[in-house]
């Protein structure tokens, strides 16, 4: 369990005065959708922390800018402006979930309350200079100095999505002023002013050793793709749109190599999440299983675990992953990559169980550094499906028979016909 010091008793207080309108409904949006019709999530709004910052808040603020942040309220009308570190030493880590892994709750929080979030109402395809600047912030591989300027004195509050990071203090902006030339690699303004799509630009990048979270700014600053069809891209879209986007790329590439050649298991546990990966030796298809503990914030309702599922076949899914949103994808990536670098192909599922503890979300990057961190481990070999899944079964909460009778995959054949 984690253990939380102040002010875990704040969230957990309010999580526990806020009930569920729905059992189904919550636990397919997750507060990411707004399925219920309200304007934002009455579960996420309850919960609040204590204020350590208030007082360094002021209506001007100089700071390096690690990234930027769109909104995705009012579309086609967004919120665009950059983010402004409080704390210039650790300016790069406030953005950089890859860099969080090992961080708990309380730090991961304290980090996002230190990041200011501007912003300033604009069409997604309006060209101001203000979207010129903040597209040179996002293309910046390292923070950027800049000098903020609100009609207020910013508002300290945490907002939490379970797609992107937890957001701290938000003002309206009012004018940025950037005092420092932005790091952009050659090969990145070269892309953002070729004649090519998003979807080539940004595997491109990839490939060339950028990651998923340095993407999905860039993505979302509307720099990449045919100049006539650029536009503001929402950050809580351009994270899912990125993990596709490459993901997609990653599954043509693995098809190309040999299967695995025994049943192998990764594992891992972090944030209350608990992974386990199995590889089939055979062609690829994926799965994934969300077993949610009760009294999660999305979970209250429940008295037993409840269990999402979603899978895609050889030739891919069709449409979005509905049950499971962002993870899905995160998680798809992660075993991507990780197949990539054994240069082999496999059927893969995901068990995932997340317990108690999670009681507040951070975002999908915590799904994706997970099955990542996995990979880097010695995984255990079996000879048969039914082996392996009776080694998993010694680590999770949820009978393993539980997740074989909601699989699309393993009940496609009988076990003993791998």
């Amino acid at each position: 369990m984690q253990k939380w010091p102040d002010p875990s008793c704040e969230i957990v207080k309010a999580i526990h005065e806020q009930r569920p309108m729905s059992r189904k409904l919550c636990l397919t949006c997750k507060g990411g959708r707004l399925l219920c019709g309200r304007p934002s999530c009455p579960l996420l709004s309850k919960i609040n922390i204590q204020n350590p910052i208030e007082g360094k808040l002021k209506e001007s603020m100089f700071g390096p800018s690690p990234s930027i942040f769109v909104g995705w309220g009012g579309y086609p009308n967004v919120a665009l402006g950059p983010m402004t570190a409080m704390e210039p030493a650790d300016a790069a880590l406030m953005d950089d979930p890859g860099s969080w892994y090992g961080l708990d709750f309380a730090d991961i929080i304290r980090l996002r309350s230190l990041l200011i979030r501007s912003k300033h109402k604009q069409g997604v395809r309006e060209r101001t200079t203000l979207l010129e600047k903040a597209q040179e912030l996002a293309m910046s591989i390292k923070p950027t100095d800049t000098e903020v300027l609100f009609h207020q004195r910013p508002k300290y509050n945490m907002s939490f999505s379970p797609i992107s990071q937890p957001m701290g203090p938000t003002a309206n902006l009012k004018d940025l002023d950037i005092t420092e030339n932005p790091k952009i690699p050659k090969k990145v303004d070269s892309l953002a002013n070729d004649e090519v799509t998003a979807t080539d630009a940004s595997f491109e990048l990839y490939k060339d050793g950028y990651d998923v979270y340095y993407l999905t700014g860039v993505l979302s600053s509307g720099a990449l793709g045919f100049d006539e069809r650029k536009k503001l891209v929402p950050t809580r879209w351009s994270i899912t749109a990125i993990d596709d986007i490459i993901g997609k790329q990653l599954i043509e590439e693995i098809k190309d190599y040999p299967e695995v050649t025994d049943y192998t298991v990764f594992t891992n546990t972090y944030l209350e999440n608990h992974f386990e990966i199995l590889l089939i030796p055979v062609k690829w298809e994926f799965e994934m299983f969300e077993a949610w503990a009760p009294d999660t914030l999305w979970t209250m309702a429940y008295k037993d675990y409840a269990i999402n599922q979603e899978s895609e076949r050889y030739r891919g899914r069709r449409g979005y992953a509905e049950k499971e949103g962002g993870g899905y994808y995160a998680g798809r990536i992660g075993v991507l990559e990780g197949l990539r670098k054994l240069r082999r192909q496999a059927t893969a599922i995901i068990f995932r169980e997340i317990y108690e503890g999670y009681v507040v979300p951070v975002g999908v990057w915590e799904v994706r550094e997970n099955v990542r961190k996995a990979f880097e481990k010695a995984p255990r070999k079996f000879d048969t499906l039914q082996s392996a899944l009776d080694n998993i079964n010694t680590r999770l909460k949820v009978p393993i028979n539980e997740y074989v009778r909601r699989s699309l995959i393993l009940t496609q054949r009988r076990i003993d016909d791998y």
